[in-house]
């Protein structure tokens, strides 16, 4: 792989210039950057639609050892602009590999970059804050790529759900996958039915749903509040989910208004990172964005109903405000910032968390979190 790699060149918006190798695909791409601290689970994090219009560097040193397969893909097709990675392996070893990375980034024509300083990158991150860049296979000079970054539009710019959404509704049957018979589990018994609003939905989100003993319906990001109501009352369905996602959630204006219908006619729903922050958004308390974001997952967060501490999985460069109080209780707190990880609204049946309870990558002891969804729409 080593003699195939091409050259790649890098500038960032803080006049920040670099040369790298590349793999995967040859082109020129715009994106923000962000890092990611996961030591496993690249396929996923790159197939996780939520990283649509963003460039991922991984601190973790070593990616595309393993190799790619079907299992373990969050949705259709990879959606992160890139990835960035110390080194890349291109002669992977898994016995549930099915390809290299290198053939998946090239299939979904996505960007790679290898042999670059990941920590240099990472640290800039931390103390500049995620900003944007364009990285190219093609145009070397600095000015050029200055130039094609600055006419290009800011992630905030960007509708991605557009793009990320679900086109017709479609009905989830699969639950989640068995690494010890590699195979996927049989579904129990259906408890309830629900319709999950697809804003990038992730596949083991909706896998831990059918786990949990619910029935999904999952439909297209321009749903219409008053088709939901009404098979709500008519006891067609029993809540609503409101899935993650990427960008900004003050520029879905048009969801934040459909929300706000079912918040005000007590639907019961709860939300993962995006769902969260359009929950927060349509009771009224903008979000904001954070200095460089959550990605990763190792993080630790405090259950407040328990006081127990759990590692979980994050993936959101935006945030709820602490004002929110008035209107919520804090379920969850991160205790890397003390920013707010989950709420229970007082007023309606309406739960949410900032964190992914499904990891995927990342470690499990958060999945609780749907059980608890199925008990809100039971009761």
């Amino acid at each position: 792989m080593s003699n195939s790699l091409k050259k790649a060149w890098i500038y960032l918006e803080n006049g920040t210039f670099l040369e790298a190798n590349s793999f995967g695909a040859n082109k020129t791409e715009v994106g923000e950057i962000v890092f990611n601290t996961s030591m496993s689970g690249y396929q996923e994090i790159m197939s996780d639609p939520s990283y649509a219009g963003q460039f991922v560097t991984f601190t973790m040193p070593e990616i595309g050892n393993v190799g790619v397969n079907e299992q373990d893909m969050e949705s259709s097709k990879a959606h992160a602009k890139g990835m960035i990675v110390r080194k890349y392996q291109g002669r992977y070893s898994n016995f549930r590999a099915e390809n290299s990375l290198h053939n998946f980034l090239i299939d979904n024509d996505v960007m790679g970059i290898c042999d670059i300083d990941t920590r240099y990158l990472t640290k800039m991150l931390r103390s500049e804050g995620s900003m944007m860049m364009v990285a190219s296979t093609k145009v070397s000079d600095k000015e050029e790529l200055k130039k094609i970054l600055e006419n290009s539009p800011r992630i905030e710019d960007v509708n991605y759900i557009e793009q990320v959404s679900t086109k017709e509704p479609y009905k989830h049957t699969s639950s989640t996958f068995s690494y010890r018979e590699f195979k996927y589990d049989e579904p129990p018994k259906v408890q309830a039915k629900i319709v999950a609003i697809d804003f990038g939905v992730k596949r083991n989100i909706l896998n831990e749903l059918v786990s949990a003993g619910i029935e999904v319906e999952v439909v297209p990001n321009d749903f219409i509040a008053e088709d939901l109501i009404e098979k709500y009352n008519e006891k067609l369905i029993d809540g609503v989910f409101l899935s993650n996602g990427p960008g900004d959630p003050l520029v879905l204006k048009r969801e934040q208004e459909q929300i706000k219908k079912l918040i005000d006619a007590k639907v019961p729903m709860f939300g993962i990172c995006l769902g969260h922050q359009l929950l927060s958004i349509s009771h009224g308390y903008d979000t904001f964005k954070l200095k460089f974001g959550h990605h990763g997952g190792n993080h630790p967060v405090k259950n407040e109903k328990t006081g127990l501490v759990e590692i979980t999985a994050q993936n959101h460069n935006y945030n709820v405000p602490d004002n929110i109080v008035e209107i919520a209780s804090v379920t969850h707190t991160n205790l890397f910032d003390g920013t707010i990880e989950g709420l229970c609204y007082n007023e309606a049946p309406v739960f949410s968390v900032q964190h992914h309870p499904e990891a995927s990558p990342g470690p499990k002891e958060s999945r609780y979190i749907f059980n608890e969804f199925l008990s809100l729409i039971k009761r």
